[in-house]
């Protein structure tokens, strides 16, 4: 496999996070964060008291009182007022931001993602009520520059899918796979093949969009172009369209060596410039990217693209209505850091905008959350022991905390039912109605 390697690439990383300083005493006019930092500690200590985690300072007490308990994960407060402060500027952001400068760890002997999972779980009642309701003066709006007009969309992927293919080779499987696997749920889970549950996915959503020979195929978000080839396999003639320039170029090679160049075309393009009629529209994990002020046109263009008769299957993350209006208009550290322009829609945020603007209506679902923690698992662990290579393409130190952070934070939300992952067939209103 031959692929692009990265120039010397620095984390790109708030000012804040390299301070040796705290704000509050190299700024004194800046007084009011200090006593929001404060106010940051006190929130954190009442949450450490409903959270089964025990939250250790640096001299070894516990913030929130009590005694370290061993059944107990541990976060160890490493620097406590560049934390704080960092809570206080933007909490949903601090955090993250936090693991990344090494504010804070796991203690030893305690995995990150297990550290994160009692968090997950208690979402919505981690912190006391009186303080949630003062969300709307900590909250930040998505800044407009990650809004996923055509020009922004290229950007947005661009940030994060163009760092390097050589980057994604050294934790994905074999298959350069960057979505949820589907394991076997009669084997043992640690022990099967990751090259296999991911073509297993890649099999279950070409037969629910029934792909087979001559099938005209539109990929919404190519990957590394396995999909695509798996769907040749199958005889039928694909049109793929991604916007990452890495991803187009490994996933025609890849193509070009399996000798379907002439049954599948790479297109670096956005979804909504595509023309032509096809019987299937397959789109894997690529719906986050699209926006909430841009499902109707993915839909809708879906919905114009496909032939009479024809299936759309969709692999999206999910998470719940609630969640998702609570909190679709805030800033988050996945969207500064990881997936700028991102948001994951809910299964009725789905079904609503079908039902009004096209003509397609859900038809089936199949999730699998657990799943994908599983594989978030094996990508972290996989990305950890072979981070010497990562650092070596120039990716550094902070780097490295950040996108352990970000697999083991979703992790943590896939293994607790924070967060989903389902693939939905989408079908013309007659046809769904026959199917149901």
């Amino acid at each position: 496999m031959t692929a692009q390697s990265a120039p010397s690439v620095q984390s790109p990383v708030s000012p804040t996070l390299s301070m040796a300083q705290p704000i509050c005493l190299r700024r004194p006019s800046l007084r009011v964060l200090c006593v929001r930092a404060r106010l940051a500690r006190s929130i954190l200590a009442q949450v450490a008291k409903r959270v089964p985690v025990d939250v250790v300072m640096p001299d070894g007490s516990l913030l929130g009182g009590g005694t370290r308990q061993a059944d107990r994960p541990g976060l160890e407060i490493v620097r406590p007022t560049a934390l704080f402060e960092r809570l206080a500027h933007h909490p949903k952001i601090g955090i993250g931001e936090a693991y990344m400068a090494g504010d804070w760890k796991a203690a030893e002997g305690t995995d990150l993602a297990e550290l994160l999972m009692p968090f997950a779980e208690r979402m919505t009642t981690a912190v006391p009520g009186g303080w949630l309701r003062l969300r709307g003066f900590v909250d930040r709006r998505i800044p407009t520059i990650q809004n996923n007009s055509l020009l922004g969309s290229r950007r947005n992927i661009e940030a994060h899918y163009d760092l390097s293919n050589d980057l994604f080779a050294t934790f994905l499987d074999e298959t350069m796979s960057y979505s949820s696997a589907i394991f076997d749920e009669d084997q043992p889970l640690r022990t099967q093949s990751f090259e296999e549950a991911q073509l297993r996915k890649v099999h279950a959503i070409l037969d629910m969009a029934k792909v087979g020979q001559d099938s005209r195929v539109l990929e919404i978000g190519t990957g590394w172009g396995t999909l695509a080839l798996e769907a040749a396999r199958r005889g039928a003639t694909v049109t793929s369209v991604t916007l990452s320039k890495e991803q187009a170029a490994l996933a025609r090679q890849r193509i070009a060596d399996a000798g379907f160049a002439d049954t599948v075309d790479i297109r670096i393009q956005d979804y909504r410039e595509v023309e032509g009629v096809y019987d299937a529209v397959v789109s894997v994990e690529m719906i986050e990217a699209v926006g909430e002020e841009y499902w109707e046109t993915y839909f809708r263009t879906i919905d114009e693209r496909l032939a009479p008769g024809g299936i759309a299957a969709i692999q999206a993350i999910l998470m719940s209505h609630e969640r998702l209006m609570a909190t679709k208009h805030s800033y988050g550290w996945i969207q500064k850091h990881i997936f700028p322009g991102g948001l994951i829609p809910s299964l009725q945020a789905m079904s609503e905008t079908t039902d009004a603007a096209t003509t397609l209506r859900m038809s089936a679902v199949e999730a699998f959350g657990t799943d994908y923690a599983e594989t978030l698992r094996r990508w972290r662990e996989t990305f950890l022991a072979r981070w010497s290579e990562v650092n070596a393409l120039g990716f550094d130190e902070t780097f490295r905390r950040k996108w352990e952070f970000y697999l083991a934070y979703c992790e943590a939300g896939f293994a607790t039912g924070y967060l989903d992952v389902a693939q939905v067939r989408f079908e013309r209103e007659g046809a769904a109605a026959a199917a149901s």
